[in-house]
């Protein structure tokens, strides 16, 4: 699709969809004309980066407009940032939106959503199941950029949101990936690789489930930023290709359990 539209999907082989739906930095100009956000505020807040491991799927969705022009992992009443509740305590706006400003917001969902579906609709008919890998970043680093991080006891290295799923019917699938995940080097070491610990998984996730039953299931992977400095946006690059390497082998697991009669 056109980047005009906010967003780009990719349809590829295989029964996996990746995707980056908080990707996007870029705001059209009435919505810049009216945000009161600073852009570092706003870039920390987003998922920068994410786009670049969407790379191990060759059906992909990017978002390229910023969640806080619209929030494509919300629901609809909620895709756009209207009060600070909504926007972690942040004052978005000057002046808040009229109608037509929203309106045209709310068309950047709608067609993202129509077109998503498509997506689904062709791959799960191409292959009966299929896998999102509904690709995140969260910060670890909220109390300033000299603080000390976040308790990593409560906030594991890769987070995989599942509350939304039937856990049992994708059991042996879940499992399998967050092991070959939490297998892969990292740093010298492993990733810690944790279910429902920080996220149990956003509106994509769940639209998913709600959709395509028995046929879809959608993994809500968040990223610590631990592949770069969320308070200048610096990203690491080897952390980045690692995450991407660690993702990658995964996906021969994910294939044999998404198309094995017996997985479920």
């Amino acid at each position: 699709m056109e980047l005009d539209k906010g967003w780009t999907i990719v349809r590829g082989e295989k029964p996996v969809i990746a995707t980056a739906i908080h990707a996007g930095h870029d705001l059209r100009e009435e919505i810049s004309n009216l945000t009161r956000l600073a852009e570092a505020d706003r870039l920390r807040e987003e998922d920068p980066g994410t786009d670049q491991w969407t790379e191990v799927a060759g059906n992909r969705a990017v978002a390229h407009r910023s969640r806080f022009e619209v929030d494509l992992n919300r629901p609809r009443q909620k895709a756009v940032y209207l009060e600070p509740d909504d926007a972690f305590g942040l004052q978005v706006w000057n002046e808040i939106p009229d109608d037509g400003v929203l309106a045209r917001s709310l068309d950047i969902y709608d067609s993202f959503y129509e077109a998503f579906r498509a997506l689904c609709d062709e791959v799960e008919a191409a292959y009966g199941r299929f896998v999102v890998l509904d690709i995140h970043s969260y910060n670890h680093r909220r109390s300033g950029p000299d603080a000390p991080v976040d308790d990593p006891a409560k906030n594991p290295e890769i987070n995989v949101g599942t509350g939304s799923m039937d856990r049992p019917r994708w059991a042996h699938l879940v499992d399998r990936f967050m092991r070959e995940m939490a297998d892969a080097p990292f740093e010298g070491g492993n990733l810690d690789v944790r279910e429902n610990v920080r996220f149990k998984g956003g509106h994509l996730s769940r639209w998913v489930h709600e959709n395509y039953p028995t046929s879809g299931c959608a993994l809500a992977i968040e990223v610590k930023k631990i592949y770069m400095d969320e308070w200048t946006g610096h990203e690491d690059e080897t952390a980045v290709v690692s995450i991407l390497e660690a993702l990658r082998a995964t996906l021969p697991g994910l294939l044999e359990e998404v198309s094995s009669p017996g997985s479920n």
